[in-house]
């Protein structure tokens, strides 16, 4: 019988394989039917403009502008997100004044606020932390409160028959009930939060990834342009692997 290594191991060799195919076929239909660079460069191509950059260093300086940026922007939102979902799930009467708001706020497209962020804040680092922030603030504060209130009812009118105040239950058992809920909003805000980010800088900054990408374009560096986009994904995934390391070793019953 196959082992668990063993199965992981082809899982990881089919999803190499099938990443290389599809590289391939790339690079064969760019050349096949003369597509021009400007347009679509070929694979071969942004592989040696993201050697180029991360040789000259280039790259390097914008990432970490931009890993700042994204890390202050996530810990912000999620941190406000998440204080005024246990207020809301807490009280009722913070969630009969604020949920309206929160409502028709939350409707409202947070990309379009970007250009008003940026007018508001500069185009320092200041823009694109409120910018992320914004944008990952809803997943964490919806997913807290929706988790908070799913905590079993009997199990909490048990725990007041023992005596426990609501600052112990709200230990005991709600936040344990809410925690999946939480890292899964937080799962999503870190990804919000990249975007927010991004697209500030596309609106204007003095340095980031997403402000060497507008640069890059206005010059028609199309394969540069591609390989900032590869740069941008590999932070993605590692942001959202991060997260989910975290949440394996919190929500240690759920292994």
């Amino acid at each position: 019988m196959m082992s668990s290594r063993t199965y992981h191991a082809m899982r990881l060799a089919l999803s190499v394989a099938l990443f290389v195919l599809l590289l391939a076929v790339w690079e064969g239909v760019i050349r096949f039917f003369g597509v021009s660079s400007y347009l679509v460069p070929p694979p071969s191509a942004v592989v040696a403009a993201l050697a180029r950059g991360l040789s000259s260093g280039i790259y390097l300086n914008h990432l970490l502008v931009t890993l700042v940026e994204i890390a202050l922007g996530f810990l912000l939102g999620a941190g406000l997100g998440f204080c005024l979902g246990v207020a809301i799930s807490l009280s009722a009467t913070i969630d009969f004044f604020f949920r309206p708001y929160i409502l028709v706020f939350q409707t409202i497209p947070k990309v379009a606020l970007a250009p008003l962020i940026v007018l508001w804040f500069g185009l320092g680092i200041t823009s694109k932390v409120v910018s992320a922030a914004v944008i990952c603030f809803f997943p964490v504060m919806v997913n807290t409160v929706t988790g908070l209130r799913a905590a079993d009812p009997d199990r909490v009118s048990l725990l007041r028959a023992m005596g426990a105040s609501p600052a112990q239950i709200f230990r005991a058992l709600r936040l344990p009930t809410a925690a999946p809920y939480i890292f899964a909003g937080l799962e999503i805000a870190v990804t919000f939060a990249l975007i927010g980010t991004i697209v500030a800088e596309f609106l204007g900054a003095e340095k980031g990834l997403g402000m060497l990408m507008q640069s890059m374009n206005y010059t028609l560096d199309v394969s540069g342009s591609f390989s900032v986009l590869v740069l941008l994904s590999l932070i993605g995934v590692a942001l959202t692997g991060a997260i989910h390391v975290v949440r394996r070793w919190v929500l240690y019953w759920e292994k």
